[in-house]
């Protein structure tokens, strides 16, 4: 999700040396003599000379992807709006690159008839960094901690309690049925009921394949392998992540002082010697909420409430020509460079995905489906019907050249078909007061449906386009309430389409998907990164969710 995004600005600026003076002063500063050695390492076995394997990494991240309350998986480390592995912690199962879910401290795990207990059955030989062992205790006391304790940004609400049986076995009873709860549990990270307290997230202690050896707020955070790890040991003994914009990040691949660091599609066609652009797969969706309610009632957001409803797009015809009617492609081309996949939902390519949801690009369509409709052209060419203009505002983070270009783009697309769209950038304070009422240009995307729950069903916290369906939600609850995961997935592609109802393109048509973003990386030469899981949304740690594996050619 992206309601409390802090994405640095896609900067179109070119590298300046005063970037360069302060990465090397600041950031990097504390890792310097482990930067010299690996370059030292990495260029003589190039040149024949020494051939120390490299055990070591150098990653750039985004300034917003350091943990603001710290290495805590009870507030917001591993969850929240840009999941991931905690590395420094275990979890109970994760996910391999397809998505199954694999066992990671759980040796099996079952759920009862009714849906509403699971049990956790868990290894015997784990033992935390204070060389204190890990029992159920420790998972029952976190679980209850996210469930319970008001701080953590995870979703383990529909859990009544968590019991320790055993200390290998943990019970958790639902208060209703809830399978997508594993998806949270994958990446949820277990911490020890006696070593937690205050000052945790800058002190953490954990049983997963990485000790926190230093964190310089603002700066950077350094991870070495845990030696008493219970699995495989870490290829990549120790990986340093270096927080900074964008700029930064470029001119730290230009020195030569990071192995891999991110960017945007607006840098894709620079080269640096000794690096390679990278693109990798990402369920990073953006898309365009479209409001199917006329204007006038209100709808709330936590503690807000905001108008709500559109007089433009509130008929389905609109919301139907808008998505046959946009150039995905096109779009893809001008403003992605060319790195993204056609969206036509969140979640594309998901075992839950629907192909339903897949509308294609037909001008002459969109065309008809607004004439058909009454809508007519007037003498500026924009479209009216019943004194109604066809013309909305899109919103988007301004924050974001990216999503400004693509806001810019979709309104002159739409501009083509006879529909006026205002771009309005905003921060998000600005945004939400609109979310109910005009098109916003989102990212969402996440290894889990649920999104897809939230921002179809008609109670869902993501539900921007005010659409409410009993069949859909139908739907959704009974995806929810499988016990087999996999029997699930049937359910989800229904909401979208049934045959008959629904919300893709040909039914109710309540979102506009535009594209998933590529996660592009200029990456040193040689250092190979192993298979990556499709990447949620945010440019971030879902690029290390495997750095054990990495290493060096």
């Amino acid at each position: 999700m992206d309601q409390h995004e802090s994405r640095c600005t896609v900067s179109r600026r070119g590298l300046i040396a005063t970037a360069c003076g302060a990465l090397a002063a600041g950031a990097l500063a504390g890792c310097s003599t482990a930067r010299d050695d690996a370059s030292t390492q990495r260029s003589g076995s190039a040149s024949g000379g020494a051939t120390a394997p490299q055990t070591q990494v150098i990653v750039a991240m985004s300034a917003g992807s350091e943990p603001a309350a710290g290495f805590d998986p009870l507030v917001a480390w591993g969850c929240g709006e840009h999941v991931h592995e905690p590395l420094i912690q275990s979890t109970l199962i994760t996910t391999d690159e397809d998505l199954n879910f694999v066992n990671d401290l759980a040796t099996d795990y079952v759920c009862s008839d009714d849906g509403l207990v699971w049990t956790f059955t868990i290894r015997d030989d784990v033992r935390f960094t204070d060389g204190e062992p890990l029992t159920a205790g420790d998972v029952a006391f976190t679980v209850n901690a996210v469930a319970h304790g008001g701080t953590s940004e995870a979703d383990l609400s529909m859990v009544d309690k968590a019991v320790a049986v055993s200390d290998t076995v943990v019970e958790l009873y639902l208060d209703k049925p809830y399978n997508a709860l594993l998806y949270t549990l994958a990446v949820l990270g277990i911490v020890p009921e006696h070593a937690y307290g205050e000052d945790y997230g800058a002190h953490p202690i954990g049983s997963g394949r990485y000790i926190l050896e230093q964190w310089d707020r603002g700066q950077q955070a350094i991870f070495r392998a845990n030696p008493d790890y219970y699995g495989e040991p870490p290829t990549m003994e120790r990986v340093v992540v270096v927080f900074m914009d964008e700029d930064a990040a470029l001119a730290a691949v230009q020195a030569g002082q990071v192995d891999i660091a991110y960017t945007y599609a607006t840098h894709a066609a620079q080269r640096f010697a000794g690096y390679e652009l990278v693109a990798y797969r990402s369920v990073d969706s953006r898309g365009i909420s479209l409001p199917c309610i006329p204007a006038g009632g209100t709808r709330r957001d936590g503690d807000n409430e905001y108008p709500s409803g559109n007089d433009v797009t509130c008929d389905i015809a609109v919301r139907r020509a808008i998505n046959c009617g946009v150039d995905r492609q096109a779009m893809i081309e001008h403003v992605l460079d060319g790195y993204g996949e056609l969206a036509y939902s969140v979640g594309d390519g998901m075992p839950w995905s629907s192909a339903d949801m897949e509308v294609a690009y037909d001008r002459d369509r969109a065309c008809a489906l607004l004439d058909e409709a009454g809508w007519v052209a007037g003498e500026d060419g924009v479209r009216t019907r019943d004194g109604v203009r066809a013309a909305f505002d899109i919103w988007y983070a301004s924050d974001d050249s990216v999503r400004q270009a693509l806001a810019n783009e979709f309104a002159n697309q739409m501009g083509e078909l006879g529909i006026e769209v205002t771009p309005r950038g905003g921060s998000w304070d600005e945004i939400y007061p609109h979310e109910f009422e005009q098109p916003v240009l989102w990212g969402w995307g996440s290894n889990s449906p649920v999104e897809v729950y939230e921002l179809h069903y008609s109670t869902g916290w993501g539900n921007f386009a005010c659409y409410e369906n009993e069949t859909v939600d139908g739907y959704l609850d009974l995806a929810l309430v499988q016990t087999d995961i996999d029997a699930s997935y049937e359910y989800w592609r229904r909401a979208m389409w049934d045959g008959t109802d629904g919300v893709a393109p040909q039914g109710a048509a309540t979102w506009c998907w535009i594209a998933n973003v590529e996660h592009l990386y200029f990456k040193r030469e040689g250092l190979d990164v192993a298979t990556q899981k499709p990447h949620p949304h945010g440019h971030g740690w879902s690029l290390v969710n495997n750095v054990d594996r990495w290493s060096w050619a």
